[in-house]
């Protein structure tokens, strides 16, 4: 449509619905869920009990000044929101950590094509010949997201955690075919180093970084 110079969005938008009524079939518009009959909406209001407006989302990248909200700028942000919370790699990683000590999950998005990344082994890790543990901080980070070497390919859940003496692991809850892969069908373990480096943002109830947001 743009190379052609027509932009009718209300004429575009009901052809990609048709298309995708034709290959997918309609959408119900209510749906029965342990005998109880809902629609979209009356399922998010009264069983999940979501509130969209109550969850954050947060970033950590140089290219913006930390303790400001900026746009996360990748494709899947196609709609230019300007409201990530940039902070330092150290609150990016204490926010993690402490909401999934208190009882939150987080949705965390980033880079999983990595020679680091096991489907078959159900880890996820940085190999010291791409940077040893102790050189990943802030630079390298914004390095490899500048240059194009960590990208924004997927959105996980992370919903638990272990503490070693090899550092922390998280328990990831992943939709992609490759997690079923392994021993753990579904589920994958993310070294922290893997996290700090390769993980770009995250999304998660605004309680849980109660004391990160008060710094906005």
């Amino acid at each position: 449509c743009k190379d052609t110079h027509f932009w009718d969005e209300d004429a575009i938008l009901s052809n990609i619905q048709s298309i995708l009524n034709h290959y997918m079939g309609e959408p119900p518009t209510s749906f029965k869920y342990k005998g109880r009959t809902y629609t979209p909406q009356s399922f998010l209001k009264n069983v999940a009990k979501l509130v969209p407006g109550d969850y954050v989302d947060f970033m950590s990248l140089m290219q913006k000044p930390y303790w400001e909200q900026a746009e996360y700028k990748v494709p899947d942000n196609w709609w230019r929101s300007a409201d990530y919370y940039n902070v330092s790699l150290e609150a990016f990683m204490n926010g993690i950590k402490n909401a999934i000590k208190n009882g939150y999950s987080i949705s965390i998005g980033g880079d999983v094509s990595e020679s680091g990344y096991h489907p078959f082994k159900d880890i996820a890790v940085v190999p010291s010949y791409d940077i040893p543990s102790e050189y990943i901080d802030e630079n390298a980070r914004q390095l490899r997201f500048s240059n194009g070497s960590t990208t924004d390919d997927h959105a996980i859940h992370l919903i638990g955690y272990k503490e070693t003496d090899k550092g922390w692991w998280f328990l990831i809850k992943d939709s992609g075919s490759g997690a079923r892969n392994g021993t753990f069908p579904g589920y994958y373990f993310y070294h922290e180093d893997y996290v700090k480096l390769k993980m770009m943002t995250y999304t998660l109830h605004k309680d849980a970084v109660a004391d990160i947001l008060e710094k906005f």
